[in-house]
């Protein structure tokens, strides 16, 4: 499951890439092209096949592991390639596959040609794309070196992000900091920093701990997200992402903190925000509480704590930076049914909402004061590790994603949800179920019964 998931997530990465990053991706095939294969191929833009009475591409997995294509080929089929509905059923029950000319006639390759042309097509079809690109010929990239990540116990420690594992609660308690440090003055200065750009740093160590805790720490259920540093700190980052939001490097950088929420999005995993004295909720990392399934913050400072109330801040990043798998901003999603509310958030931009203010504004969940924090927040968190890890992943999944369906959302809120399924039933992975017995000679035995 958890591979299907990050495959799909890597080939919406060549689709944003080639959307997003002016990238373009072609795939040749010159020989048997099935499955996982054939998934990877309808990912890129322009897919050229061999004509040589030997090469197919087939997705074969329902006849012949009684599973499905899990990694988008279903969706792709119909809702990118278009391919009528009645042939996309053939394809997809016939195990040979397809090849040739009716490959091309159904739409599920672009063109076919001469094996003994192949490697001429390929290389005038790579020509042509790359003309087409902005992305600057001579730039020079910038080096991504390895993490600066430590794991010691229960504790997993980044350069600004942190994380602490409480196995006897299930809960994994993170901690994003802002910089320490301004940010650059222009394009140039982000160039020169390099991977110690903050927004690109914070984009890595999210990334790496939520597939560390996605793969690694499946009974860890519940991911409560807190902020350290200045607001002002964060926001001046955001400004400088907004202002040369066209230079390649800003525009990766923007792209990936996108990918990186989408990924959070989709994590089976319910999160938490708690929103605290000191913290910076701000632009960017606001993104972070937009995306829990709940935010608790605290209304007024702690007794006896010298820091000032919590507060909250919009930017411009918050109103179409960081749009989820189903096309919309997390604050458009958070207001579908008053669409008027997401206009009139963008006059508060840049100022320092405290908890009633949020709370009015619909940016929080609950803002319980220092009397009530500790033991709403700790009854909450114990409701949630006591529910049926397998009824919440289900109702997260459904309630995250509300408004209009994308190729994205339909992966994974439909596509991935069946072959959850699928992949649990006896047809499948009972002791007679075609997965098992693959590659025995024998034929799986089904329960005819649908559901």
């Amino acid at each position: 499951v958890n591979f299907c998931k990050f495959t799909n997530e890597t080939r919406n990465g060549i689709e944003e890439a080639s959307a997003e990053s002016r990238q373009a991706y072609l795939c040749a095939v010159n020989g048997p092209c099935a499955g996982g294969g054939y998934e990877l191929a309808l990912a890129t833009d322009h897919i050229i096949m061999a004509d040589d009475g030997a090469t197919t591409v087939a997705l074969p997995e329902l006849p012949l592991l009684a599973v499905l294509p899990g990694t988008g080929g279903l969706t792709r089929l119909v809702d990118k390639r278009r391919v009528r509905r009645d042939r996309a059923d053939v394809f997809c029950t016939l195990e040979e596959g397809i090849k040739g000319r009716r490959a091309v006639e159904w739409g599920l390759v672009d063109e076919v040609v001469p094996r003994s042309k192949l490697d001429e097509v390929i290389k005038r079809r790579a020509a042509e794309v790359a003309a087409l690109t902005d992305r600057p010929a001579g730039a020079r990239g910038i080096v991504l070196a390895p993490l600066a990540r430590s794991i010691e116990g229960d504790r997993i420690d980044y350069s600004h992000v942190t994380c602490a594992i409480d196995r006897k609660r299930g809960v994994a308690e993170i901690t994003v900091g802002a910089p320490d440090s301004p940010p650059p003055a222009d394009a140039r200065g982000v160039h020169a920093l390099g991977a110690a750009f903050w927004p690109l740093g914070l984009a890595r160590e999210l990334d790496d701990l939520i597939l560390h805790l996605r793969t690694n720490e499946e009974e860890i259920g519940v991911w409560v997200i807190r902020t350290v540093g200045s607001p002002e700190t964060v926001e001046s980052f955001d400004r400088v992402l907004l202002d040369h939001a066209a230079d390649w490097l800003v525009r990766e950088v923007r792209l990936y903190l996108k990918r990186v929420f989408k990924r959070l999005d989709v994590s089976s995993r319910s999160v938490f925000a708690l929103i605290e004295p000191g913290s910076c909720f701000t632009g960017t990392l606001l993104e972070l509480a937009l995306a829990a399934d709940r935010s608790y913050m605290l209304d007024g400072a702690r007794e006896g704590d010298t820091k000032a109330a919590a507060t909250v801040r919009l930017t411009g990043m918050n109103f179409g930076a960081y749009p989820m798998v189903n096309g919309l901003t997390r604050l458009e999603s958070r207001f579908l049914g008053e669409p008027g509310r997401v206009d009139d958030l963008k006059g508060r931009i840049g100022q320092d909402l405290e908890a009633a203010a949020a709370g009015d504004a619909g940016l929080v969940t609950f803002t319980p004061d220092d009397i009530d924090w500790d033991d709403e927040v700790r009854i909450a968190i114990e409701e949630r590790v006591a529910f049926s890890p397998d009824a919440l992943t289900g109702m997260e999944a459904s309630l995250r994603f509300g408004g209009p369906e994308t190729l994205e959302s339909k992966i994974f809120a439909r596509l991935s949800a069946w072959q959850n399924w699928i992949f649990q039933r006896p047809n499948a992975v009972g002791p007679k179920g075609a997965l098992r017995v693959y590659g025995t000679g024998e034929r799986g035995e089904f329960d005819r019964r649908r559901v």
